[in-house]
C-alpha cells in the first residue's frame, strides 16, 4: 500500500495502552471522559498538571495516518455509559438500549487524519474532540463503534472472524462481542480489515487464553481447555500473517509490536497427574481459583478496625479511609499498622500466613508514580497483597461474609496488578524496518513506557508530551535512529540503564523504597520514630530522584527527538549521581 514514511503500515498488537502507560491518571473510559457521578469533574486521563492527557493517536493523524483501535484502553468507548459523552444524552445513539448499544458503539474505533473520507460525515463520522491537546486539534473526525467502522472495513457484509464466523455478542447482535470476546481470531480480523481499508496504524487488544470466555471458568497450566485455546490462537496468528502477506504487508514494510501488559500469578493446587505436561498428558486441578479475602471483616475481627473505608478490590487494592486523614494522622497510621498484621488461611495448603507483602502511603506512591494531578484520587494507602489473594470489599459480589473471611473463587485463577516478579516480568517482541534481528535479548532492562518512544523513533514522529520511557535504541539499526543517538552511544546506553533503575516503578529504586515504606508503615501506629525517620528518608530520596531523572530524560528525549547531542560530562555526572542514589536506597 502506498503511504508516507510516517504512514507506512504500522501494527501494534498488544495488551497495553498505546500511550505506553506513561504517568497519566487512568481508568476505563474514553479519553476525554470526566469523573461523572462524583463531585470531581476532572478528566479520567490526567497529567500531573491536571490537564487532559495528550491523546496517543494525535502524532499519527497529524501526519496524515488513520489510527485504528481494537479494544485498546481509553482510545475507544469503554462502556455504554461513554455513548452519551460522545454523541450527546439526547442522541439516537444514546437512546439505544443494552446489549445492542454495546455491540454497536463500544470497543472499536478509528481516529482519522484531517479531512480523510473514511471518517466523513457521510460515513457517520463524529468530531474527534480533544479540547486540551497542546497545539490544538481542530476539525479531526472519528468513527466510534462497529456500527460505523464495519461498513468501511467490511463493505461486503458484516465483520467475520478469521475462521469465517460472524462477529457478534453473546446475545446474537452483530458487532463488538465484549472485551472478554476478543479472541485472537476476532481481534486480528478487525486489524487485518483495517489495514486493508486505509488504516495503516492499528492497535489491538486480545483476550487472555487462560479463561473460558466469556463466563469462565479459569484454566490451569496444561489443562486441556487452556492448551486448546493456545492452539486456536496459534492458528489465528498463522491465518493473520498469511492474509497480510498476501496483501503485501510484511516485516519488510511494516512494524509489528507485540507484548503483554503484565504477567499473571496462577492460584491453584498441584496438577494431576504429577508428570502432566499439557501436550502428551493433560493436567487437571482439584483446587483452582484465587482466594477472595474480605478486608473489612478481617480488619474488624483481627484488629478491631471498624472505621468506614472503601477499597478498589484487587490483589493490590487501594484503600480510601472515608474521612480522608492526612498520612500522619493516627487513624491512617492505625489502618496501615493493622493491615500489616493481618493473617489469612491458605485454603489450598491449610497454612496461615500474612496477607500483606508490601505497603505504600502517599510518600511511596509518589515514588512509584501512583500520585496524580488530582489529589482527590490519592488513596490513604495501597496494600500489595500475597498474590494468591484477591482483596475485596465486604459488599462486593463473591466477597466472603463469614469466618475465616476467605473463600476460593474458581472463576478467576490468574492474579495480576501486584508487584511480584512473576507479575512484573513480561516480554516485548518487535519486528520490522529498523529493528535488529537478534532473537531473544535479555540484556536490556525495559518496561512498557519504552515502547511508545521506540515506535515513534522508528517512524519519525513526536508526541505532545515528554515520555517516562526511552527509545530502545540498542535493538535498532544505526541507520534507523538519529545521529544524535548514534553519537556517544556507550554513554547514552549507560545513562538509559541507570535512568530506568531510578525511575521505573519496579526498577531498583522503586522496589527498594517499597521495602522501606513497608517497614515504616508496619511500625507502631503512633509516636514511632521509625516511621518518621524512614518517611523522611524516602521524601529526601524522592526529591533527589526526581531532580536526577528529569535531567536524564531531558538528555534522552533531546537526543531521540530533537537531534541534540548529549553533553558527555553532564551525562556521566548524572550516571554517577543515579548510581549513588541507588546505593543509598539499597542501604536503607
Amino acid at each position: 500500500m502506498a503511504t508516507t514514511m510516517a504512514c507506512r503500515s504500522l501494527m501494534v498488537l498488544a495488551f497495553f495502552n498505546p500511550n505506553g502507560t506513561d504517568s497519566f491518571a487512568s481508568s476505563f473510559g474514553y479519553w476525554t471522559n470526566t469523573l461523572t457521578g462524583t463531585a470531581d469533574k476532572t478528566y479520567k486521563m490526567l497529567t500531573a498538571a491536571g490537564q487532559n492527557a495528550p491523546a496517543p493517536w494525535v502524532p499519527y493523524t497529524r501526519a496524515g495516518c488513520n489510527f485504528g483501535a481494537v479494544a485498546t484502553a481509553n482510545t475507544i468507548l469503554e462502556s455504554t455509559g461513554d455513548i452519551k459523552n460522545v454523541y450527546g444524552a439526547g442522541s439516537p445513539q444514546a437512546a439505544e438500549t443494552f446489549p445492542k448499544n454495546q455491540a454497536d458503539f463500544v470497543g472499536i474505533g478509528i481516529h482519522c487524519a484531517l479531512g480523510n473520507v473514511l471518517c466523513s460525515s457521510a460515513n457517520t463520522g463524529q468530531p474527534d474532540l480533544l479540547p486540551q491537546e497542546p497545539g490544538g486539534y481542530l476539525n479531526f473526525s472519528a468513527l466510534y463503534g462497529n456500527k460505523y467502522v464495519a461498513p468501511q472495513i467490511s463493505p461486503n457484509g458484516p465483520m467475520k472472524d478469521l475462521n469465517g464466523n460472524p462477529i457478534q455478542d453473546p446475545f446474537g447482535n452483530p458487532g463488538f462481542p465484549g472485551f472478554d470476546g476478543m479472541s485472537a481470531s476476532v481481534s486480528l480480523s478487525y486489524v487485518a480489515a483495517m489495514q486493508e481499508h486505509g488504516v495503516p496504524v492499528t492497535y489491538a487488544y486480545i483476550s487472555d487464553a487462560h479463561d473460558a470466555h466469556p463466563s469462565g471458568p479459569a484454566y490451569g497450566p496444561g489443562q486441556a481447555g487452556y492448551v486448546a485455546a493456545l492452539a486456536a490462537y496459534d492458528d489465528a496468528f498463522n491465518k493473520f500473517f498469511t492474509r497480510l502477506a498476501n496483501d503485501g504487508i510484511n516485516q519488510s514494510n511494516t512494524l509489528f509490536v507485540f507484548t503483554a501488559d503484565e504477567g499473571d500469578h496462577f492460584v491453584g493446587g498441584p496438577p494431576s497427574p504429577a508428570n502432566c505436561d499439557g501436550v502428551t498428558t493433560p493436567c487437571t486441578y482439584s483446587q483452582i481459583g484465587e482466594l477472595a479475602a474480605s478486608m473489612p471483616n478481617l480488619l474488624a475481627s483481627q484488629q478491631g478496625i471498624t472505621a468506614p473505608f472503601d477499597i478498589h478490590s484487587d490483589s493490590a487494592p487501594t484503600v480510601y479511609v472515608r474521612t480522608n486523614p492526612a498520612r500522619t494522622d493516627t487513624l491512617a497510621r492505625s489502618f496501615e499498622h493493622a493491615t500489616g498484621k493481618l493473617t489469612v488461611p491458605n485454603l489450598m495448603t491449610g497454612k496461615t500466613g500474612n496477607l500483606t507483602d508490601f505497603l505504600a502511603d502517599p510518600v511511596e506512591m509518589k515514588l512509584l508514580h501512583m500520585v496524580t494531578g488530582d489529589p482527590a484520587r490519592t488513596p490513604t494507602y495501597t496494600l500489595f497483597a500475597d498474590p494468591n489473594y484477591f482483596v475485596c470489599n465486604a459488599f462486593s459480589s463473591g466477597c466472603p461474609t463469614s469466618p475465616p473471611f476467605v473463600t476460593q473463587n474458581p472463576g478467576f485463577a490468574w492474579n495480576h496488578g501486584d508487584v511480584q516478579p512473576e507479575i512484573t516480568t513480561t516480554w516485548l517482541g518487535m519486528v520490522g524496518p529498523g529493528v535488529r534481528n537478534i532473537g531473544v535479548d535479555n540484556s536490556i532492562w525495559s518496561d512498557h513506557t519504552d515502547i511508545r518512544p521506540t515506535i515513534l523513533t522508528l517512524v519519525g514522529l513526536k508526541d505532545d508530551y515528554s515520555h517516562d520511557g526511552r527509545a530502545l535504541f540498542e535493538d535498532l539499526f544505526a541507520w534507523a535512529v538519529p545521529q544524535s543517538l548514534r553519537a556517544h552511544s556507550a554513554t547514552l546506553t549507560r545513562l538509559a540503564q541507570v535512568y530506568k533503575q531510578i525511575d521505573a516503578c519496579v526498577g531498583q529504586f522503586g522496589l527498594a523504597t517499597l521495602g522501606v515504606s513497608t517497614r515504616a508503615l508496619e511500625s507502631s501506629s503512633s509516636g514511632d520514630n521509625t516511621y518518621t525517620t524512614l518517611e523522611n528518608e524516602l521524601i529526601s530520596a524522592g526529591n533527589q530522584r526526581d531532580a536526577i531523572a528529569a535531567q536524564m530524560i531531558g538528555l534522552l528525549e533531546g537526543a531521540t527527538f530533537n537531534g541534540q547531542a548529549i553533553n558527555e560530562q553532564q551525562a556521566k555526572a548524572l550516571i554517577a549521581q543515579g548510581q549513588t542514589l541507588l546505593n543509598q536506597v539499597n542501604g536503607l
